[in-house]
């Protein structure tokens, strides 16, 4: 027995490292066949197991549970970013409106229509023509951000229509332009008179004159 295992363990290195089997390495085929491994039985996986009506309850469960804490944050984080960006747009017009007044010498207008969520600018000087033509190019604030009112030093809250002139020396008006989110979130615009930039308050702040 134990030479004729040596016999087939010679077989395989040979054969392992040599090309294929001459007619005398052939004879030793038939000697695997006095062999029969005995491996343990295996019990047969031919029919899957299913999932029970509790475990699909579950995971339908953790599922609903997932959606209820994922789509308000993602709601809330879509219309932050709506604000943010309508509060960007609006302060980079300021800020160039200013330049332009500056390097023009010459004053320009900014009018925000509060109910129509609109705003545009155009010159001191522009004729009627050219301030309709600024009127229909006017910058429409997105559908879930409104202006909630705007407050100017000399004239107070605005709820309907609102004007912010820029000075020839880019001065201007001390105001504060208040945006409102459909889930409730504000900010607020301080524009100062002699400031290149312009301060943002997350929240409604109510200026006061004193």
């Amino acid at each position: 027995m134990i030479i004729q295992v040596c016999s087939i363990a010679e077989y395989l290195f040979k054969s392992a490292f040599a090309g294929p089997p001459s007619h005398k390495e052939s004879c030793l085929l038939p000697l695997f066949s006095g062999f029969q491994l005995n491996f343990p039985h295996k019990k047969s996986f031919s029919r899957a197991r299913g999932y029970t009506l509790i475990e699909l309850i579950v995971v339908l469960v953790l599922i609903g549970l997932m959606l209820g804490l994922v789509v308000p944050k993602f709601r809330q984080a879509v219309l932050s970013d709506s604000l943010d960006a309508t509060a960007l747009r609006i302060i980079g017009l300021v800020q160039d409106l200013r330049e332009r007044a500056i390097s023009n010498q010459v004053s320009y207008i900014l009018h925000l229509d509060i109910r129509g969520k609109k705003l545009w600018a155009f010159a001191s000087n522009a004729s009627e023509e050219e301030q309709e033509t600024a009127r229909e190019r006017a910058y429409q604030l997105p559908i879930d951000v409104k202006v909630a009112d705007i407050w100017s030093w000399s004239s107070g809250k605005h709820y309907d229509e609102a004007t912010i002139r820029f000075s020839k020396k880019g001065y201007i008006e001390q105001s504060m332009i208040h945006l409102q989110s459909q889930d409730g979130r504000q900010l607020s615009l301080e524009l100062t008179p002699f400031l290149g930039s312009i301060k943002i308050h997350d929240g409604y702040v109510d200026f006061d004159r004193g």
